[in-house]
């Protein structure tokens, strides 16, 4: 399992992330990002601890480690710039937060997200045609998450990444240890969010091309 969307006590996980290293990596995951909640308030003081434990811990285990951060309930016009700013501290994969149906994201941040230097728009709800589109052109990936509620739109999002052609990826959104899954236990929310098993794959191919493309 690869898995780009996970929380730690740095926002409101309840593991620290040595933690929820090994809990990954006793039940197989191959690569994972620690990407807690930020904004403005405390984005410099997140990345730079997750950067800091990922290469401490990053030699003793077999799990590849990238960090990360989601950028959450931010006024949309003020998230590139905040993108750009979580680069400068490290983060390698930055989310973006997307207008989920089951919380009270600021309409246009789905639009603004992909138009800024982000790597994933996570659960981004009843996601427009154009902004999928925009997500394809700028190279961005769209979320299927197994998170209850926010899980509520991943048909909505596979119909219209496929028919777009933008890449699909799935993340668990952890917030406890129960919530880390399996790959085949991700094969099953992507097949009921709409894909035939050839998707499916091309899914997994994307996790793993955007380790290729973070780990250098």
């Amino acid at each position: 399992m690869i898995d780009f969307h996970i929380h730690s006590v740095f926002s409101d996980g309840e593991l620290i992330p040595a933690e929820i290293i090994r809990r990954a990596e006793s039940l197989g995951y191959r690569a994972l990002s620690i990407t807690d909640h930020a904004d403005h308030s405390n984005i410099d003081f997140i990345i730079p601890r997750i950067v800091k434990i990922i290469k401490e811990i990053q030699p003793y285990t077999s799990v590849v480690l990238i960090p990360g951060i989601e950028l959450t309930h931010v006024p949309p016009k003020l998230i590139p710039d905040l993108a750009k700013e979580a680069r400068s501290l490290g983060a390698k994969i930055i989310i973006v937060h997307g207008e989920t149906l089951v919380e009270p994201v600021k309409e246009g941040t789905n639009a603004m997200a992909v138009q800024s230097d982000i790597d994933i728009l996570a659960h981004p709800g009843l996601i427009s045609e154009d902004e999928v589109k925009v997500a394809k052109e700028k190279d961005i990936f769209l979320e299927i998450t197994s998170r209850r509620g926010h899980s509520l739109s991943n048909g909505h999002v596979a119909k219209l990444a496929l028919l777009y052609g933008a890449k699909l990826v799935i993340n668990t959104d952890s917030h406890s240890p129960n919530d880390l899954i399996s790959k085949n236990f991700a094969f099953k929310i992507l097949k009921g969010s709409g894909l035939n098993e050839s998707q499916i794959e091309e899914v997994f191919k994307n996790m793993e091309e955007i380790v290729r493309r973070k780990v250098v």
